[in-house]
């Protein structure tokens, strides 16, 4: 990969991290207190406008709103922080809390007085010394490749964070390395991306999972390191399936850092490519380190074809192109996936896949597709199920019910009477894809306020169509909230 003029280093411990459409200089400040105060704002609008091109409307419990396909694949977090036996990590009394989600992946965080603060969904640790809010979200590393030169290399994620800088006293970052083996080997800095250009910045300390840097100014930021020895990730393996209608089964599976930054690369590679893919849910975490150099294989029983029949690990967080191994079944059996280290022989990472892991996504996209496509189809179809689904579209138009639209306060009562099967009644009756209901469970909120922004979704969908009518002939089999669409309809 070429590089360019790098960063300027103004200590041994320093990193930069940032990902935008227009990126900062490549001059590096290399003095040695980089402590400037510009305006973290204008640095930090800059920077994640172009991975945030959408409003960014607030999604809370209180405001009620879904989440989009798209930004569900944007969002696609991985938070492994796996108890490693190599590191001696120290027990810590952060106060963790949960920020709001914004769009485009970008979060919130609200906090009320002094005090350090751990976000449950990224790691980052905020120092604050007064009350203040802070709107961050992470950032890809591939974008400033030409930035990081060796003998320096990405230690963690990058993220992009605004608020007022003299509220932040440090932040703390996650890393994805373990120091179990050469800690004192380990030099830490800040890469730190500013309208002038990249610095490298000192680090305050680290430990066995952050990096903790005292503010100067907000912008992009994210650890870097260099090492005498060998690099040891905590690793983890990502699979996506192709969709298709081919009775064999395709696989691409990743072998990545723990690293969000490498991660949300992966999802954008995938959501951009010319193929249509759905994430396999697997634990992804592996049970042996990762080292740099190593040459792995991908093993599957029974047999399949796989390319390449070999890997040797880098970590691929500076690349845009993420590599990965691709496996082919003719038939769709269940099977086992094993990550092997080649000289050991040890077993890496594993997993067993069944129908049942991709059958249910597929049907749900047929059933989509099936709603969607209902008003256009003509009504000689040889399936039932769009024969009846035309039937309901022309009845519809014929009753008071077919131009009434549904209000929040029905939604939420519906919400209320829906039961343990709201996820397959999204999925089959209101052909919601199923990264819809990821997107809304992953918010972790209520039963009742998911059920509720799961009919959202299905009203956005259907706009003009999403009537009180239109409701009732999706759900006729759903007895629950019959009652209380039938009173909505005699109440016309």
């Amino acid at each position: 990969m070429s590089r360019g003029a790098g960063v300027t280093e103004s200590s041994d411990d320093h990193n930069a991290s940032s990902e935008e459409k227009d990126c900062p200089s490549p001059n590096l400040d290399t003095s040695k207190d980089s402590k400037s105060v510009e305006d973290s704002s204008s640095e930090s609008n800059s920077e994640s406008d172009s991975d945030n091109e959408e409003p960014e409307t607030e999604k809370t419990n209180g405001e009620l709103a879904q989440s989009s396909t798209e930004e569900a694949s944007t969002q696609e977090f991985i938070k492994i922080q796996p108890h490693c036996e190599h590191c001696n990590t120290e027990n810590k009394h952060n106060e963790r809390v949960t920020p709001r989600l914004l769009s485009r992946g970008q979060f919130l965080l609200k906090v009320d007085m002094e005090g350090v603060y751990e976000c449950t969904e990224t790691g980052l640790i905020f120092e604050v010394n007064r009350k203040v809010d802070i709107k961050y979200c992470v950032l890809s590393w591939s974008k400033y490749a030409d930035l990081v030169v060796k003998p320096w290399a990405v230690g963690g994620p990058l993220f992009d964070v605004k608020c007022d800088p003299a509220s932040l006293t440090s932040i703390q970052f996650p890393h994805s390395l373990c120091l179990g083996y050469q800690d004192a080997n380990m030099t830490f800095k800040v890469f730190h991306v500013k309208s002038s250009g990249a610095t490298l910045e000192y680090t305050v300390d680290h430990s066995p999972t952050h990096v903790k840097w005292h503010v100067t100014s907000l912008s992009p930021v994210g650890p870097v390191i260099q090492s005498e020895k060998t690099v040891y990730h905590h690793g983890a393996v990502v699979l996506y399936k192709v969709i298709d209608h081919n009775p064999s089964l395709s696989f691409r599976v990743y072998v990545a850092t723990n690293n969000e930054s490498f991660i949300k690369d992966i999802s954008k590679s995938v959501k951009h490519s010319s193929k249509k893919f759905m994430k396999i849910d697997k634990p992804p975490v592996c049970h042996k380190l990762l080292q740099n150099g190593k040459k792995y294989r991908l093993v599957c029983e029974p047999g399949a074809d796989i390319t390449p029949e070999e890997i040797e690990f880098v970590d691929g967080s500076l690349l845009k192109l993420k590599s990965y191994i691709e496996v082919y079944l003719e038939q769709p059996v269940e099977f086992k996936l094993l990550l092997v280290e080649t000289d050991s022989e040890e077993i890496v990472w594993k997993a067993i896949l069944r129908e049942c892991d991709w059958v249910q996504h597929e049907e749900s996209r047929s059933v989509s597709k099936t709603r969607s496509s209902g008003k256009r189809r003509n009504t000689s179809s040889t399936l039932p199920e769009e024969a009846v689904y035309d039937k309901r579209r022309k009845q519809v138009d014929t009753s008071n019910g077919a131009a009434t639209p549904l209000t929040d306060a029905q939604l939420i009562t519906l919400a209320g009477k829906l039961g343990k099967d709201w996820i397959k009644i999204g999925l089959v009756n209101l052909g919601l894809d199923i990264t819809v209901i990821d997107a809304v469970r992953e918010k972790k909120e209520d039963a009742t306020i998911c059920k509720f922004r799961m009919l959202k979704s299905w009203q956005e969908k259907e706009q003009s169509n999403a009537t009180v009518q239109n409701l009732y002939n999706c759900l006729e089999n759903i007895s629950e909230v019959q009652d209380v669409l039938e009173g909505l309809l005699q109440a016309m």
